[in-house]
């Protein structure tokens, strides 16, 4: 099909045709993706290791590209953004080597699925810790209050986070081609949030092609309510037969309190005042728990519906790099959105880094298509509609007869699917023009037999797996993380990459130290200075 042939309503065949022009086409080789990727420790046994985050892999705080997410078991891989996919997978592979290495003396591996392995009672999940520095104590903190807040379990949920930018040549012929009269950083700013709003409209597709969490262990539902039916082939397990990923469901990272709070994507300044209202407003279920106990130690940062922005569960979030003690929504204030972060990505249990080359490939495709398509602005019922089909895909996505909501009616999944990968095809095609081949074009046509068989996605192959052999959720699970484990131990660091992270982990450690020997504001006092970024003005744009 050529790019004439893939239009759809959403893109333009002029802007489409400017992009093909081979000067501008260049621009997309400057496409910066970065990835965050969680994963727990746990025992050969699979039950959630319970030892301190290994002092081989450095401070946890510090560390550029080894940390801790919500539990101190769960650890989080950082990426730098790379303009090429193969050097960005390396990076990751590298970081993996050296962290296998760091487990195998107390015998543990990574769980490779999103969600968690055997869990005990919630006091046996430790909270990640992060020093005794200002912003090490903040961080804890913040994790002790989403623990009482939202239990500990849900602290050890993973997925994948795809961090993904424009270069500016990108953005000037865009800004040329919309005849837009603003500065450069605005228009990105704008457009960014064009982005998201399509984003939002069309997640449900990449849980439908990439969920693999459609069953948990019966441990992680134990007192909870919920819908789960008993996994018929073995014991233990819980899980729906059209699930996708369970992740991004009501077991997942999502809060009944949170229902209600309706974030404007419209623009930069209505975000800002959207989420600094639930950062700074109290919230009397919140008000309960206390932001101090009786013996004064902090149980939550305020009493807020939000501690601070990144307690708000969004499947993706506009970004600009912080400096250290700067909120995330005072950077986007102050220097407009830099990238986008997707969070709705489960771990590919299969593979041992969790994401292949060609998931990378359809992301590419389809946030560009979100980009460059038109995005009206979204109201209040187009928010909830969203929520609606995010949950009738993660419960029922591979029901051949499942319809969406969109505008005014109901459509067919499989239609609405379709349309949207074909857009994205014709912008895989403007990728493979840039960097050469149809690799591209190679990995949105496999994601079409996907729409068209169900069979042929990750959420239905766990399923199948489990059924052929009988097993668990958790026995299938460890048996991956035995043979990622055994992957990695195959295929070990050479000595010089090997000597650099032993350099980073050891300047990390240093660099933590450093913080909390040169501290000058007392705890409460450095969260008076933190917060009072919120406050005023300060979240007008």
């Amino acid at each position: 099909m050529s790019v004439s042939q893939g239009l759809t309503q959403g893109i333009g065949r002029e802007l489409l045709a400017a992009f093909a022009e081979p000067a501008n086409n260049a621009s997309l080789r400057g496409i910066l993706r970065g990835l965050e990727k969680e994963s727990l420790r746990v025992t050969p046994e699979g039950t959630l290791a319970q030892t301190d985050h290994p002092q081989a892999l450095g401070s946890a705080l510090t560390h550029p590209h080894i940390t801790t997410d919500y539990s101190e078991a769960l650890l989080e891989f950082i990426t730098e953004p790379f303009a090429d996919v193969e050097q960005l997978l390396a990076q990751l592979d590298d970081i993996h080597r050296f962290t296998y290495h760091q487990l195998a003396s107390k015998r543990e591996r990574l769980w490779p699925a999103s969600m968690p392995c055997i869990l005990g009672s919630d006091a046996g999940i430790p909270v990640a810790r992060y020093g005794s520095s200002n912003s090490g104590k903040m961080k804890t903190v913040y994790r002790v209050g989403l623990g009482h807040r939202y239990g500990r379990s849900m602290q050890t949920i993973a997925g994948i986070h795809y961090n993904f930018s424009l270069p500016d040549d990108f953005w000037r012929v865009l800004q040329t081609q919309s005849g837009n009269q603003q500065s450069l950083q605005d228009f990105k700013t704008e457009r960014y949030f064009g982005l998201i709003r399509n984003f939002r409209r069309n997640f449900w597709l990449l849980i439908y092609l990439f969920g693999a969490s459609p069953a948990v262990c019966s441990c992680f539902v134990k007192n909870r309510a919920h819908k789960l039916q008993p996994f018929p082939a073995a014991e233990q397990t819980m899980y729906l037969p059209y699930a996708t990923s369970l992740r991004m469901g009501d077991l997942g990272y999502q809060s009944d309190a949170q229902k209600t709070l309706v974030v404007n994507y419209n623009n930069l300044s209505d975000y800002l005042k959207t989420l600094c209202g639930a950062i700074t407003q109290s919230h009397p279920a919140y008000e309960q728990i206390g932001v101090k106990d009786v013996d004064g130690n902090y149980q939550q940062l305020n009493s807020s519906l939000l501690q601070i922005e990144n307690e708000f569960y969004s499947s993706i979030r506009p970004k600009r790099t912080t400096e250290r003690g700067e909120t995330a929504l005072q950077a986007l204030r102050l220097r407009g959105v830099e990238y986008v972060e997707v969070r709705c990505v489960d771990l590919n249990p299969y593979e041992p880094l969790g994401i292949t080359i060609e998931q990378m490939q359809v992301m590419d495709a389809f946030l560009l298509y979100c980009l460059l398509s038109d995005s009206p602005e979204t109201d209040e019922r187009e928010f909830y509609q969203g929520q609606e089909n995010q949950k009738r895909i993660v419960n029922n996505g591979r029901d051949p007869a499942l319809e969406l909501l969109r505008g005014d009616s109901s459509v067919s999944m499989k239609d609405w699917a379709n349309e949207i990968l074909q857009g994205s095809i014709a912008c895989a095609e403007l990728l493979d023009q840039a960097k050469g081949g149809d690799a591209y074009r190679h990995a949105l046509q496999l994601q079409l037999a996907k729409i068209n068989d169900a069979e042929l996605t990750p959420s239905a192959r766990v399923l199948r797996d489990m059924t052929s052999a009988k097993q668990s959720f958790y026995a299938h699970t460890l048996a991956l993380a035995e043979q990622h484990r055994a992957h990695f131990a195959a295929n070990e660091l050479d000595a010089n990459r090997y000597a650099e992270f032993v350099q980073m982990s050891e300047q990390s450690l240093q660099a933590q130290h450093k913080l909390e020997t040169s501290q000058q504001l007392d705890f409460d006092q450095y969260l008076e200075k933190y917060y009072s970024q919120y406050r005023g003005c300060s979240c007008e744009n």
